[in-house]
């Protein structure tokens, strides 16, 4: 097999695989669209307010 530039042994793309690297280094420090997407709002709001109302129970 040819070796071929700008790819690794397996067939990935380098200069992309920089690429993606260098626009998630713009998000250092923020939560990523991927976490973001993968967080369900509405559970996350019931789960809190069943948390808010068991401490308000054992109090």
């Amino acid at each position: 097999m040819a070796k071929q530039p700008n790819k690794t042994a397996s067939g990935t793309n380098i200069q992309h695989v920089k690429q993606q690297n260098a626009q998630s280094a713009g998000a250092a420090g923020q939560y990523g669209t991927e976490f973001a997407s993968e967080t369900d709002v509405q559970h996350v709001k019931k789960y809190n307010q069943q948390a808010e109302a068991n401490k308000n129970q054992n109090s």
